[in-house]
């Protein structure tokens, strides 16, 4: 149960829902302690497949942009695109932020980023979030 709810918040925590992942990864690592070596990486996972939807949203349904049902606004998607303009597809190492993250993944679609450089970077920005939370969790236990 702990990884079925681990998986399904992460992946919403990447997507444009909302979610808590942090929060349920740290929950889970506290409440089962045994399980931090499965947690960390099935985390890790399904945030990355989450930014996988918005790159792919990005790619594919970007001229939707400005429709009140599509979940990512035009100044968003422009904000990502300057952010890329000066750093390329190194600003996905902030792909994990929260507010900016989202629209990154998305602006990377947008701007045909490869996917393997995507994934690449994205699951090193997103472990490393997630391998600095476990870590303190193990500092203060």
């Amino acid at each position: 149960m702990a990884h079925a709810g681990l998986a399904l918040s992460a992946f919403t925590s990447a997507t444009l829902l909302p979610g808590t992942s942090e929060v349920t990864l740290l929950a889970a690592a506290a409440r089962w302690p045994g399980l931090i070596a499965t947690l960390f990486p099935v985390a890790t996972l399904f945030n990355v497949l989450g930014s996988l939807v918005n790159w792919w949203l990005g790619r594919n349904a970007v001229r939707f942009a400005g429709r009140r049902w599509f979940p990512v606004s035009v100044a968003q998607i422009e904000t990502a695109q300057k952010r890329f303009g000066a750093y390329g597809p190194w600003a996905l190492l902030l792909s994990w932020v929260p507010v900016i993250g989202d629209p990154l993944t998305v602006a990377a679609g947008v701007l045909k980023v490869p996917l393997a450089t995507f994934l690449a970077i994205v699951t090193l920005a997103k472990g490393a979030r997630y391998a600095a939370l476990l870590a303190g969790l193990t500092v203060l236990s």
